[in-house]
C-alpha cells in the first residue's frame, strides 16, 4: 500500500477534474434542453396566433351566413329592411364585434402566457448552467487541493 499513497493525491485531483468535466457536460446538457423547451413554447405561441387567426375567418364565414339568413328571414316575413328589422341587423353586427374582441384579447393572453413560460424555461436553463459551472469550478479547487498538498 506505501507504493499507492504518493500517488494519491494525483488519483484524486484526476477525480476531481473528470467530475468537474462531467459537472460542465451535464450543464451543457440541461442548458440545451431548457433552449429546445424555449423554443418549444415560442411555437405554441405562433399556434395560439395561427389559431386566432383561423377562428375570427371561421367566425366572419358564420357570422356572414348568420346575417344573411336574418336578413332573408326579415325580407320574407314581409317586413321592409328599416327600423325593427334594420336594428336587429346593427345589434348583431355590434356583438360580433364583441365576439372578435373577446376572441382578439383571449389570444393575446394565452399568447403572451406561453412567450412568459418560454422565459422561464431560457432563464432555468440559465440558471442550470451556472450552477453547473460553479460545481465543475469546485472540483478543479478540489483538484488544486489535492495537487498542493502532494507538493507542500
Amino acid at each position: 500500500m506505501s507504493f499507492v499513497t504518493p500517488a494519491l493525491p494525483f488519483i484524486s485531483a484526476a477525480t476531481s477534474v473528470a467530475a468537474a468535466q462531467q459537472a460542465s457536460a451535464v450543464g451543457s446538457y440541461n442548458k440545451a434542453i431548457a433552449e429546445r423547451n424555449f423554443r418549444v413554447k415560442v411555437q405554441e405561441a405562433e399556434r395560439i396566433q395561427q389559431q386566432k387567426e383561423f377562428d375570427l375567418a371561421r367566425f366572419d364565414k358564420k357570422f356572414t351566413k348568420f346575417q344573411g339568413e336574418t336578413k332573408t328571414a326579415i325580407l320574407t316575413s314581409g317586413a321592409e329592411l328599416s327600423g325593427s328589422g334594420l336594428r336587429i341587423l346593427r345589434s348583431n353586427a355590434e356583438e360580433a364585434e364583441l365576439q372578435k374582441d373577446i376572441i382578439n384579447y383571449n389570444s393575446k393572453v394565452a399568447e403572451a402566457r406561453k412567450l412568459e413560460e418560454a422565459n422561464f424555461v431560457r432563464m432555468s436553463g440559465d440558471l442550470a448552467k451556472q450552477q453547473a459551472r460553479a460545481t465543475e469550478f469546485g472540483y478543479y479547487a478540489q483538484a488544486g487541493t489535492s495537487l498542493l498538498k502532494a507538493f507542500g
